[in-house]
């Protein structure tokens, strides 16, 4: 299968002492304190927080009304202060303002976008809307390992590999492919299909990952995406995590691997499960938009960066 290199832009890398909007796209914060271990993980990485002006709101499930976390989002687009967005924290709510953003700003001025979870939407629309690459990274709020605020850090501010080879993970097809990365939450990937956001998995490796979901639940995801015509030209796939409801009873006989496995075999396409994407505490910051190597054998996915040699 031929693949076709990824036309999406990097956003300039977010270099120390670059100011960094703290944005609230879906669910609200718990308290007051979230809004500042954010700003404290992005000074620790050497950035300038600037939490705006909704990121602390709260209206039920929500991080404030839509068109106030719309208008967070596209003030810190059209400000050219502002180096990044990073998202406080997933959820639930950014499918609801897609509509309501200005991607236009966007395109004029590219900016590294990080989250994960629900952030899934803001990746998938800033793709088929900008064609910018955007990273599948810990939100700001969160407890960063060691080995995530590597990765994010090789990935955001070097542009470098920020993944690599992982011996944990589970060879499901053996295989080698190079394909732009494209994906995230299984759920809001599924969620997407049918929409003007629906993530384009044409000569994609698809990394996708979620909590909380039983087993039957990601085979009737991935079978609709199957049936929808999505993975009809997908290139391979990398499984994150995938953690099951602490009260399933109706997994214990069927796996996801095993879901996996039966997709990859009717795709004729290589398929790694296992690799450290998603609510986990050790995870990759994933360039979305990004070209990238897929070797299942080797149990490796290497990112194609601005810096990578001979890209």
């Amino acid at each position: 299968m031929a693949i076709k290199s990824s036309t999406a832009v990097w956003p300039a890398p977010v270099s120390v002492n670059s100011r960094v909007a703290l944005v609230s796209p879906s669910g609200p914060v718990r308290s007051a304190r979230d809004i500042g271990a954010a700003e404290q993980n992005a000074r620790d990485i050497g950035w300038l927080p600037v939490a705006t002006a909704n990121a602390g709101k709260k209206s039920a499930y929500l991080a404030g009304a839509d068109i106030d976390r719309a208008s967070d989002l596209n003030s810190a687009f059209r400000d050219e202060s502002i180096a990044a967005l990073w998202c406080v924290r997933g959820g639930y709510g950014a499918i609801r303002i897609l509509d309501q953003l200005d991607y236009d700003a966007f395109i004029r001025a590219p900016k590294a976008l990080i989250g994960y979870s629900d952030i899934t939407a803001l990746h998938a629309a800033i793709a088929s809307r900008c064609e910018v690459v955007s990273f599948h990274g810990p939100t700001a709020r969160g407890k960063h390992s060691n080995f995530s605020r590597n990765s994010f850090v090789r990935a955001i501010i070097q542009h470098q590999n920020p993944c690599g080879a992982w011996p944990e993970a589970r060879t499901i097809r053996a295989g080698t492919v190079r394909g732009r990365v494209a994906g995230g939450n299984l759920s809001l990937v599924a969620s997407l299909i049918g929409t003007p956001y629906q993530i384009d998995l044409s000569d994609a490796i698809l990394v996708i990952e979620d909590i909380n979901e039983a087993v039957y639940r990601v085979d009737r995801m991935m079978h609709q995406l199957l049936l929808s015509g999505s993975l009809d030209k997908c290139a391979g796939i990398a499984a994150g995590a995938f953690t099951l409801p602490a009260d399933d009873n109706d997994s214990a006989d069927r796996s996801v691997d095993e879901v996996f496995s039966e997709i990859a075999e009717r795709l004729g396409i290589p398929c790694l499960s296992g690799v450290p994407v998603g609510h986990i505490e050790d995870q990759w910051t994933v360039p979305l938009g990004a070209d990238a190597e897929l070797d299942t054998a080797e149990k490796r996915l290497d990112i194609i960066t601005p810096n990578t040699t001979g890209s």
